[in-house]
């Protein structure tokens, strides 16, 4: 019974981590479409940018919805810890962002992949390239924040 309650929860919590994650994919992925599409920032600096953006979305929805019962550390201490470990995935980022995308616009030019009057072949190979990136970097923040920065819950 008690284990069945913990895989519960637990799986409560990586449902709602999934949930938290896709509103910070549209955060990270909205922000990075609008700093590039509209003010024209190239792709590492909207995706740095856009990558904070997310950052603070998912700490707090982390800290009160999926972790209300991690309590034991100083809030300070918790945002510190959850900035590291979104730090180190910014780190494992940025050299994906870079590497792939001159990869992304050869392979979407070469197709002639476009979306007609919506994006063409470079957008599209900038969206592919954050959407590699973001799955990658998931990983890494889920684990590294589950087992240290909220280690306290049980």
């Amino acid at each position: 019974m008690t284990t069945l309650r913990m895989n519960t929860r637990e799986f409560t919590r990586f449902f709602r981590f999934t949930i938290v994650g896709l509103l910070g994919a549209v955060v990270d992925f909205g922000t990075s479409n609008l700093l590039i599409h509209f003010l024209r920032f190239p792709l590492v600096l909207a995706g740095t940018i856009s990558f904070i953006a997310a950052i603070i979305s998912n700490f707090v929805w982390n800290h009160y919805w999926i972790y209300p019962d991690s309590r034991s550390k100083l809030l300070s201490t918790q945002l510190v810890q959850f900035a590291m470990v979104s730090l180190i995935g910014l780190a494992i980022r940025v050299p994906i962002l870079v590497t792939i995308e001159p990869l992304m616009e050869s392979l979407t030019l070469t197709l002639g992949l476009q979306i007609p009057g919506i994006l063409n072949s470079k957008q599209l190979a900038d969206i592919l390239t954050l959407a590699i990136s973001v799955l990658v970097v998931l990983f890494w923040n889920f684990f590294a924040n589950r087992y240290w920065t909220y280690g306290d819950v049980d």
